[in-house]
């Protein structure tokens, strides 16, 4: 089962599918492994035209290549997820990882080059040290991404829910995040605008999105929820306004679809559905002005 149901060949197609069915390190509610599944599922049953970017999914070449081949041990699964980008990228594709909780961002981070901006839709900072005694986590991921690029190429939205020790660290480094109430206190447009304004002197972008940047009661179903979080015309918005041909690759993470009757599922494939229409309608503008 393909995502969205539109399978083309790797060779024919500029985004690359890859499920990571991976949830070990999860701390509260797992699940997350059976998130690729329900997200294929849940793409089967949406229009694929995007009205936000006038785009028709059903003119762009998609490949789904399957699901990695999952181990235990955190290290390893991160050096899977990095073996398997880097051969996309190469390959002059865009990977769209499926997940698998958030640790998997990491493998997908070390396959790009350091001046990459990072932009996570996200509830959390992610950035202990280390978290119920794991160096590899989904909550101590974005430590070890700030390790590979510069903590000023990292662009947090959404955040709520953080620990003294990881606000501390995000100062310290540079980190820049729009909490929620930032989020909800600025037209999405024209945050969407802001954030172009910082993304502008970076050639390469890297779209990572946690279900939890979404309130509970838009999407319950994910393994750590956080009440007070955004609403999905926020996410979308944001989404459709910063995605362009810059960006080098992106993933959806921390579904755990058996919390729900599939709603969370839904808007997860949704967000997947409008970035890769927003990306492509900027390819074709730029391609237009060569």
């Amino acid at each position: 089962m393909p995502f969205s149901g539109l399978a083309k060949t790797f060779a024919d197609s500029h985004y690359v599918v890859i499920g990571v069915p991976y949830d070990v390190t999860s701390s509260y509610r797992s699940g997350s492994r059976f998130g690729p599944a329900a997200l294929r599922e849940a793409s089967l049953n949406i229009e694929t035209y995007s009205l936000r970017s006038e785009t028709d999914l059903e003119e762009i070449g998609i490949a789904d290549m399957g699901d990695i081949h999952v181990v235990s041990d955190p290290g390893e699964m991160v050096e899977r997820i990095r073996l398997v980008v880097t051969d996309v990228v190469r390959a002059g594709k865009v990977p769209i990882l499926l997940g698998g909780e958030h640790l998997i961002t990491l493998g997908a981070i070390k396959a790009l080059s350091n001046d990459v901006a990072v932009i996570d839709f996200d509830a959390h900072l992610d950035l202990r040290e280390t978290y119920m005694g794991e160096e590899y986590s989904h909550a101590t991921f974005m430590r070890k991404v700030a390790e590979i690029v510069s903590p000023k190429n990292i662009f947090y939205v959404g955040i709520r829910a953080v620990s003294k020790d990881e606000l501390e660290f995000s100062r310290e480094r540079g980190l820049t995040f729009v909490d929620a109430r930032g989020v909800r206190n600025v037209k999405s447009d024209e945050l969407a605008q802001n954030l172009r304004s910082r993304l502008a002197g970076f050639s390469k972008i890297y779209l990572t999105v946690d279900a939890d940047v979404l309130d509970p009661a838009y999407a319950p179903a994910v393994g750590n929820p956080e009440a007070d979080g955004l609403s999905p015309d926020d996410v979308l918005t944001l989404i459709s306004g910063i995605c362009d041909e810059r960006v080098v690759g992106m993933d959806l993470v921390e579904i755990a679809p058996h919390y729900d009757t599939g709603i969370t599922s839904t808007l997860g494939a949704r967000i997947i559905f409008e970035a890769i229409c927003a990306i492509e309608k900027s390819r074709k503008h730029v391609s237009k002005h060569f």
